[in-house]
């Protein structure tokens, strides 16, 4: 399914679990369920309903996305171990190629993040392509925390061992 910016969007907020499925191994299920609960297999109409002001449809896709994590959950698959999976095998990629690629992108868009940071604080917003400047800024700082994320494990992680020590504490 070749959707357009703006149903990636909607997905993206209202059901994040099968947006983020649709590109992935399991797109055939999250594409099925996706159908089933727009009632129709077309492209073009799913985007059309997507794209929608229509609340029920917003309701069908939060409803279908809730189906697709209680399938996720009866196949055994944890998202989040998915994704500490997909970190754990770049970093063993990185390590066992020798490749410089990873740390180098971390470089260039810590030094863009943060110089397009200094250029706002000391000139404010430029009157042409302000805007264009502020996304740049959210697109950097939201790659800046996966960079952070990546080189130096995330918050879910902590937030899991945060738990683990309480249930341990509580025990006793």
């Amino acid at each position: 399914m070749n959707f357009g910016q703006v149903a990636k969007s909607v997905l993206a907020t209202v059901a994040p679990l099968i947006g983020t499925a649709l590109g992935g191994p399991f797109g055939g299920l999250a594409g099925s369920l996706l159908s089933k609960a727009l009632g129709t297999s077309d492209p073009k109409a799913m985007e059309a309903a997507i794209t929608s002001t229509d609340p029920d449809i917003l309701l069908k896709l939060k409803a279908a996305d809730n189906e697709f994590q209680e399938h996720m959950k009866q196949l055994g698959i944890d998202e989040t171990k998915l994704a500490f999976d997909d970190t754990a095998n770049a970093r063993a990629r990185e390590i066992a190629l020798h490749d410089s690629t990873p740390r180098n992108l971390a470089y260039f868009v810590t030094i863009g993040f943060f110089g397009v940071l200094i250029y706002l604080i000391i000139y404010g917003k430029p009157q042409t392509g302000g805007d264009v400047m502020l996304v740049m800024v959210g697109a950097l700082g939201t790659a800046w925390a996966t960079i952070i994320s990546y080189f130096y494990g995330s918050s879910t992680g902590s937030a899991a061992k945060t738990d683990a020590l309480n249930k341990l504490v509580a025990a006793k």
